[in-house]
Formats: structure tokens, sequence, C-alpha cells
């Protein structure tokens, strides 16, 4: 193999109640990257479209991701990097995730896949450090494998896999501005109280609890975030709105998809979730905000191989 086509998809990260510990990936958006392997060691990037991004191979998400790699397995070739962005950076679907992932699902292959998907998320790690600063990995990791997942541990990384019930779906709605994840951090207060923290992770129990069972009604009572989502909001223009109208439609819950500004919901079967996005959209075309709608099934296999 000489040269790879990838698909990245988009994640959900935090999930309301699974701050910095849970993420899903979607159907409905994400990256495509080639990989090609060079003559010349070393790693380069003859292609970026969709974002203003550095072709600094030291300083991209995706670039350093692949140098990291490719000094560990000490290949006697190089790879170049083309990038196709369809996941805006600042949208809170995970952008710098889709590239890291990628990038250590792409460069694995070319490589031979000498790499598990636990390694290579600690790759793809590196490269949300570059982007971001922090070595976050709920939103690669549900990049890489697919699905749900739990970081249970980051010294050591653990990574979970958690079950998708089959009627769950995904609406997120992404107002064309952007929060960087340095600002979403800093409105979060810096402590938090004995009763938030035992309510909030009573909720992660409960939601992970109905994803195996498929209780959707337990799902939906544990949608709720005490700890971030009071703060945050207020970066993202009508979430108020969105998020009771939302409820109003049926979805399971509501809630800011990673840092913001985009805005999940999760809904029982594919004709509420459609009810859910048209609600978001009666909201925010009447204010001066472009905006993107998806509704995706949670996407099941992560990074995958494309023609």
């Amino acid at each position: 193999m000489n040269s790879i086509k990838i698909f990245a998809p988009a994640t959900v990260a935090n999930v309301s109640c699974g701050f910095d510990a849970l993420g899903f990936a979607i159907n409905a958006v994400g990256d495509e990257m080639i990989f090609t392997k060079t003559v010349e060691k070393g790693v380069t990037i003859s292609k970026i479209e969709g974002a203003e991004l550095t072709y600094d191979s030291r300083k991209n998400a995706a670039s350093v991701v692949a140098w990291a790699m490719i000094d560990e397995a000490k290949p006697d070739f190089g790879i170049d990097i083309q990038l196709f962005k369809k996941v805006k950076p600042g949208s809170g679907l995970g952008s710098s995730a889709s590239s890291s992932a990628g990038a250590a699902f792409g460069v694995n292959e070319l490589l031979g896949k000498p790499f598990t998907n636990l390694e290579l998320t600690e790759f793809a790690r590196l490269g949300e450090k570059a982007a971001c600063g922090s070595p976050i990995a709920d939103n690669v990791a549900a990049a890489i494998y697919g699905g749900f997942i739990l970081v249970k541990s980051y010294e050591p990384l653990e990574i979970v896999k958690l079950p998708v019930p089959k009627e769950l779906w995904a609406t997120v709605i992404h107002p064309q501005i952007e929060i960087k994840t340095e600002d979403a951090r800093n409105a979060i207060h810096s402590t938090v109280t004995v009763a938030n923290a035992v309510k909030q992770s009573a909720n992660l129990a409960g939601l992970i609890s109905g994803l195996y069972t498929d209780d959707y009604e337990l799902i939906s009572r544990s949608l709720e975030d005490v700890i971030a989502e009071p703060f945050r909001k207020k970066l993202i223009p009508h979430f108020d709105a969105i998020k009771t109208e939302g409820l109003k439609a049926g979805a399971l819950g509501v809630g800011i998809s990673g840092s913001g500004p985009t805005i999940f919901a999760l809904s029982k079967g594919e004709q509420i979730a459609k009810k859910v996005a048209e609600s978001m959209r009666n909201i925010y075309q009447n204010t001066t905000i472009d905006f993107n709608i998806h509704v995706s099934k949670v996407n099941l296999s992560g990074v995958t191989i494309i023609n």
C-alpha cells in the first residue's frame, strides 16, 4: 500500500455529564485525508483545503502525529499528507481530533498496522496538544474507536468502548461562530461543590447504564451537566432557547458539544431527531448567525478507508 484515503468522523465530546471523559462519533460529517509514501524520509503536507492551517509539519496537528509515529516505527520512507477539512476549527465537533485521529489511522495503515487503537489514541493526543495545548483524549478516542467511548483514566490511558442503542440518533447544530477551547475552559469555575460532584458522577453512571441496557428514559434523565454547561452556555447565542425547544420536540437531552458553539441533541429514532433539527432551525433562521445542522446515527466504525 503506497497511498490511502480515509474518512475521520466528527465527534461530540463531554456529552453533558461526561466532561473530558465521554465522547461519540457521528456519521454526518468528517475530514477526508490522503496519505502517500514518499522516497524522502520525514513528513510533508502538500495540500490543505477547507481551513487556513499551517503547512509546517512540526506544528500542524495531523503531521505532528505522523512525525511521532515514524520516529517510533523508523520506516524506510516518508509520508505526505493531504488534508480536506470538513470539520471547521473551533466548531466544538472535534476538528483537530478528526485530523489527529485520521493521521494516526492513516499512517498506521502505511506502516503495516503495528500499533493498537490505544496506542493510536496516545499518538493522536499529541495532535490535540499541538492544536489546543492539552492532550485530551475524548474526541480522538471517539474518532478512532467509533461509537461511544469512556476515557476511564489518563495515567495510564484507558479507553472503554461503550454500546450504542440501535435507535439512538444525534442532531447537531453548528452556529458559524468560533469559541476557542482555552476560552471555554477558562469560563468554568475552578472548584466544584461536593453536591455537584456527586450529581455529575451519578448522571455519568446513569448514562452509561442506559447505554448498556437500551434504557432511553434513563439516558434522558442522565443527560444533565452541572459543571460546565451553566458557565459555557453564556458563550453560545440562543443556547437556552435551543435546549428548551429541542426537549419540547422530543429530544432525550440537549447539551454543548465539546467546548461549543455546536449544540447536540440525542433522540430515540430518526423521526424525532429530524423534529429536533427543525426546532433548532426555527430559532437560528431568525438570527443573523449562519449555521449548519446535521442529523446522524452514531458512527460505529470510527476512521475508515474510502475510495
